[in-house]
């Protein structure tokens, strides 16, 4: 038995589970992509905040997986040299070549080394995958549709699916049937072969919602909780979303970019900058319910994305393993 079987081993054998909230954005997921003047953050929770709320809402493992950076987790270990309990981690931005679609992936276990390595391939999401597996890093396909809206034949895109080892099947930001159709793609899309592991996350760019969606796997060290997820022992639970969580946290965002255009928070605006940003946030007070509006609209436009979906699913045939989902290989 190699030393990697009988860790494996050991940790299936052991009486307690840990839990993990692998989906959750700090200050350091930057700029947002709308509106750039405005130099809006996708979050603003500092890494020990995000740490202290997920510990005291049960999570045996913390990871911060910001937007294309790194700077989250390593502040927090920073903070926590000692700690065992903190899984380096990253949402890596790709796009998918067919069709120029979005693609996000949750890269677990990450070094700096490998997340300069990545940044150049990100056009490309085969090129991030090919990379990824040659180094063997654990990685998962996030939030499925999110992003898609039919920029190329779903069979197409869906191919992703043959590409990676794991899928976010539980989102909670996404909608139960959204998540359902997921895990449903996880069981059967390769047929007879053994099914992509599973994780799950809350996707909190707030605090609201940290550890309101978690996975749960063996292992309360960061490295036995890396080792299950790797070998697919990984079990989805917690909330579904909807227009709520996404307002909610768009909210929040709001009210904390306010803070920080008046001088509360990061300093991210001075001079002229800050005062025109000041000036917008006054003239837009009343238009605070356009969020909420969006978050609706936003929450329509999935539930059709996922009937769409089903519904091509349909026309296919009914042996999964007869479903069109060929391996993919990296692209030039």
């Amino acid at each position: 038995m190699t030393d990697g079987s009988a860790r494996l081993e050991a940790l299936e054998k052991m009486p307690g589970m840990g839990r993990a909230d692998l989906h959750v954005h700090s200050r350091h997921s930057r700029v947002t992509a709308s509106l750039p003047f405005l130099r809006s953050r996708d979050c603003y929770s500092s890494p020990l905040d995000v740490y202290l709320v997920a510990k005291r809402r049960g999570m045996d493992v913390v990871t911060i997986t910001d937007h294309d950076a790194i700077d989250g987790w390593r502040e927090l270990m920073d903070a926590r040299p000692d700690a065992d309990d903190i899984l380096p981690g990253e949402e890596v931005s790709c796009r998918l070549p067919d069709g120029d679609i979005p693609v996000h992936l949750g890269v677990y276990g990450i070094t700096e080394r490998l997340h300069a390595e990545l940044q150049p391939l990100r056009r490309n999401v085969f090129d991030v995958i090919a990379r990824l597996r040659e180094s063997g890093t654990f990685f998962a396909l996030n939030h499925l549709l999110h992003g898609y809206r039919g920029q190329a034949p779903l069979e197409t895109y869906l191919r992703l699916l043959s590409a990676v080892p794991a899928l976010e099947t539980r989102n909670g930001a996404m909608l139960q049937a959204h998540n359902i159709l997921l895990e449903r793609l996880r069981r059967q899309w390769r047929g007879d072969a053994p099914p992509m592991a599973s994780v799950a996350g809350s996707d909190a760019h707030t605090l609201r919602r940290i550890g309101r969606t978690w996975t749960e796997a063996p292992g309360t060290t960061a490295s036995e909780f890396l080792t299950s997820l790797s070998a697919g022992l990984g079990r989805p639970g917690g909330r579904h979303g909807g227009a709520a969580a996404v307002a909610g946290d768009t909210y929040g965002v709001i009210g904390r970019y306010m803070a920080s255009v008046y001088g509360y928070g990061p300093r991210d605006h001075a001079g002229w900058h800050r005062a025109a940003c000041a000036l917008l946030v006054v003239a837009l007070v009343p238009a605070q319910f356009m969020p909420a509006v969006a978050a609706a609209i936003g929450k329509a436009r999935e539930r059709r994305a996922v009937a769409a979906a089903l519904e091509a699913m349909a026309a296919w045939p009914t042996s999964a393993a007869a479903w069109p989902a060929p391996a993919v290989e990296p692209q030039p």
